[in-house]
């Protein structure tokens, strides 16, 4: 749906105040002053109610119904929401990492609780708008999700904060291993994971990220109050990495590399990144089907795999 408004010239607040609104649902502009949103029922919706505010204000809105012929400026849209809301959930996860890391740093008073546990709304009732508006579920949402799962539970002192060493557990067999649809970097790489080292005769079951309730024996993986998911500041790889004892070197890497495309924050910046990501990205534009993605970037992350075990084998040997 596009949206096309013409904003007077005077006062200068009302083009301030449309171009929040605009940011505040999540429209991406395209060239000159024509903004996008999906064509949903919803998103149309708050076009016409735009529109109306616009029209109080002394200006006037067009909203058309586009399809675009060239399917390189689909994809170009489709990228710039990735890009808003990635950066959106970027700025969420600074500050909670920042508030994680007081949380860890010291046993908490009991009269900093509050302030802590008010710092934790505000990143979650931000989190939540920032979701409503997330119509392409980016990668850069489940980091966050894992941030806040950790802070809430080191204010309730009932769960592991972050950076403390994880039980190990016995492996699964035969599962039903349940996460989003919509597979990217951590969900495909732990679905590999999980085939290869952890329980070869999986099974996978992928839902919508909301509202799934688990049968009973299923374990849920990089999603919201999963049995494995992210922990402070570890992704959902690391998470089954430790968990499973998988210590393996190679798995440690590849672990890495995950880690710094999921969570996007460079902290152990890998040579191998960009690589690695131009490929799982390339999969994930050409193969919408989730078991598809996981078979497509399975023989990279064999050969990476590879790469790493003889690599630390020819290391010994010298």
């Amino acid at each position: 749906m596009l949206f096309m408004p013409t904003i007077p010239s005077k006062p200068a607040s009302v083009r301030v105040k449309i171009w929040r609104r605009l940011q505040a649902i999540g429209a991406v502009g395209l060239r000159g002053s024509v903004y996008a949103l999906p064509n949903r029922e919803e998103c149309v919706e708050v076009f016409e109610w735009l529109s109306r505010e616009l029209g109080e204000l002394g200006g006037q809105a067009s909203i058309c119904e586009g399809r675009f012929l060239d399917a390189s400026t689909d994809d170009d849209i489709e990228r710039r929401f990735i890009d808003a809301r990635n950066a959106d959930y970027a700025e969420i996860a600074a500050v909670a990492k920042q508030l994680a890391k007081k949380l860890e740093a010291r046993r908490i008073a009991p009269e900093r609780i509050a302030a802590f546990t008010e710092e934790h709304a505000k990143l979650v009732r931000r989190f939540g708008e920032v979701t409503a508006i997330d119509f392409l579920h980016v990668p850069g949402r489940e980091a966050v999700e894992g941030l806040l799962a950790a802070i809430a539970r080191a204010l309730l002192r009932d769960g592991t904060k972050p950076g403390e060493p994880l039980a190990v557990m016995a492996k699964p067999s035969g599962a039903t291993w349940v996460t989003r649809t919509g597979v990217h970097v951590d969900r495909i790489a732990s679905s590999w994971l999980i085939r290869r080292f952890i329980d070869p005769q999986a099974r996978f079951k992928f839902v919508p990220a909301k509202g799934y309730v688990p049968k009973d024996g299923e374990l849920r993986f990089d999603m919201f109050e999963a049995e494995f998911t992210h922990i402070g500041d570890r992704c959902t790889f690391e998470v089954l990495v430790e968990r499973m004892g998988l210590r393996d070197p190679a798995l440690v890497a590849i672990g890495e590399i995950i880690h710094d495309l999921d969570l996007r924050d460079d902290k152990f910046g890998r040579e191998e990144n960009a690589g690695v990501r131009s490929t799982i990205d390339g999969i994930c534009t050409v193969a919408h089907d989730d078991e598809q993605r996981i078979a497509a970037a399975s023989p990279m992350l064999n050969g990476l795999y590879s790469h790493f075990s003889l690599k630390r084998r020819r290391n010994k040997a010298t």
